[in-house]
């Protein structure tokens, strides 16, 4: 299975992107991706292609700021409750599969948070609950107040992973295999960098990826290349080399592409019937060097 966040500009590119991916792939969305405009566009797009609810998985989060107020982000009580009711309104819907927080809150106790997010899954709004982006020990905090309380525990972590970006192998991981939690990574292809084979407009103009990626470019070429050169050898464009490997990885369930184009779609539904050799995920993971915690604020 696979995830594709919907931000798009314009309702008729989501539209075709919708419709290309509509049969194999779920959908991952936030609330403040575009600032609610993502949520509602994926709704009625959901609405159309899909005649039941029940056809397709839909998954949002919450935690960042949705207005100026003191009240309109983090996982408070008082915003969790706000916060849902707003999604299911924008999408459509009046439950999502998967409610997910979007990070850490470290002005919020773990108590409220998990307390909210319970009475959620228990009032219908949520059939499951999941987390993004923390360190391990935080999460496993969660888990435990959880498992205390009698409350939903998380089911899945939407963390960092990539061929890139490896850190999350040191601890979250082994504490997701362990606790049976399911992974779906975001940036899997690394904000386009596992995906071009050139210079593209977004290279250019993603400050995101600039300030993610460009200070370790050094360090990340050889594993670039070595991508490039198991790929050649597939005759496959990178990009389904590098989802094949991720998607190889246990625990990984739903990588979250970003698809603007139908063949980003193509190429993403077609690394899951790409089996990698041995040989090659050692060519594909033998350069990689550590990296600084990225993605966690």
């Amino acid at each position: 299975m696979l995830l594709s966040s919907l931000v798009r500009a314009y309702a008729d590119a989501a539209r075709r992107s919708l419709r290309r991916w509509s049969e194999s792939v779920d959908t991952d969305t936030a609330d403040m991706y575009s600032v609610g405009a993502s949520e509602s566009v994926t709704g009625r797009l959901l609405a159309k292609l899909f005649p039941r609810r029940d056809d397709y998985v839909l998954a949002t989060k919450v935690y960042f700021p949705m207005g100026p107020g003191p009240n309109d982000k983090g996982l408070s009580r008082k915003h969790i409750m706000a916060a849902i009711d707003a999604s299911l309104t924008r999408l459509g819907t009046d439950h999502v599969d998967l409610y997910q927080i979007h990070r850490f809150d470290p002005d919020t106790p773990w108590e409220e948070t998990m307390g909210a997010l319970h009475d959620i899954v228990r009032a219908g709004k949520a059939r499951y609950i999941g987390a993004s982006s923390m360190y391990a020990w935080q999460f496993a905090q969660a888990q435990h107040i959880a498992d205390t309380h009698g409350w939903t525990r998380f089911v899945a972590m939407q963390n960092h992973y990539n061929l890139i970006y490896r850190e999350e192998e040191r601890e979250m991981i082994p504490l997701c295999l362990d606790q049976g939690v399911g992974l779906v990574p975001w940036s899997p292809l690394a904000r386009g960098q596992l995906a071009r084979t050139g210079d593209t407009l977004r290279a250019g103009t993603d400050p995101i990826a600039s300030m993610m990626y460009d200070p370790h470019a050094a360090q990340d070429a050889p594993v670039i290349e070595a991508l490039r050169a198991v790929a050649a050898g597939r005759g496959v464009p990178p990009a389904q080399i590098a989802l094949a490997w991720l998607l190889g990885k246990p625990g990984v369930t739903a990588p979250i592409i970003g698809a603007t184009k139908p063949n980003h779609i193509d190429d993403a539904i077609a690394a899951e019937d790409l089996t990698l050799t041995e040989a090659e995920i050692t060519t594909l993971e033998a350069q990689y060097r550590p990296h600084p915690v990225l993605g966690h604020q």
